[in-house]
């Protein structure tokens, strides 16, 4: 399915990789993306891959696209107490939104409806707006309160992805790992895409 705007929010969860690999396959398949990151998203980003993203709202855009290196105006960047970003509003929510990896702080607080940033509150809209929203969720192990918020969620149409990837394919690098399950993070919101080798029997 045709998604033109997603927005793919980075929360402090281990695993900043999948999200990193995440946007980096949505902009090569031509949408345009919005980058949302946790105050917590960005140490990880920085303990996991060396990834240093400072400077306030230009500099981590800048950094993003020197990353990324998006088509002009692909790409946009929001600080999380940015509440007249577009995503913000319900009048204007993307076509998708993916939380990768997603913190059990994080969802949580979308469960409970909790917006105090930018990225809550866009996923809220996601909800509220009834669109498509799927979150990676990357903890073990998981407790009743995880479960019941997981549980909450995927009732109101959520898609819970998590960040567990398969052998079946024989993955011979962390890559492929990391491409299995990006890959089947882009398959539940019907994201086309040619990561991982699928079961043929």
């Amino acid at each position: 399915m045709k998604r033109n705007n997603i927005v793919l929010a980075i929360t402090g969860a281990s695993g900043a990789i999948y999200g990193l690999k995440l946007g980096r396959e949505l902009l090569i398949s031509g949408v345009h993306l919005t980058i949302l990151i946790s105050a917590t998203g960005f140490q990880v980003i920085y303990e996991e891959t060396g990834l240093d993203l400072k400077g306030g709202s230009g500099g981590v855009q800048q950094a993003l696209e020197s990353f990324f290196r998006p088509e002009p105006g692909q790409l946009d960047y929001y600080t999380a107490d940015d509440f007249f970003a577009p995503v913000a509003s319900g009048s204007s929510a993307p076509d998708a939104m993916f939380i990768c990896p997603c913190s059990m702080g994080t969802l949580s607080r979308i469960a409970s409806g909790n917006s105090g940033t930018l990225l809550e509150r866009c996923a809220d809209v996601m909800i509220k707006e009834r669109r498509p929203l799927a979150l990676v969720p990357r903890e073990t192990p998981l407790s009743e309160i995880h479960l019941d918020n997981m549980l909450k969620l995927s009732r109101l149409g959520v898609r819970m992805v998590p960040a567990m990837p398969a052998f079946y394919h024989r993955p011979e690098s962390v890559d492929d790992l990391v491409n299995f399950v990006v890959g089947k993070v882009l398959d539940s919101l019907g994201v086309e895409n040619g990561l991982y080798k699928r079961w043929r029997g």
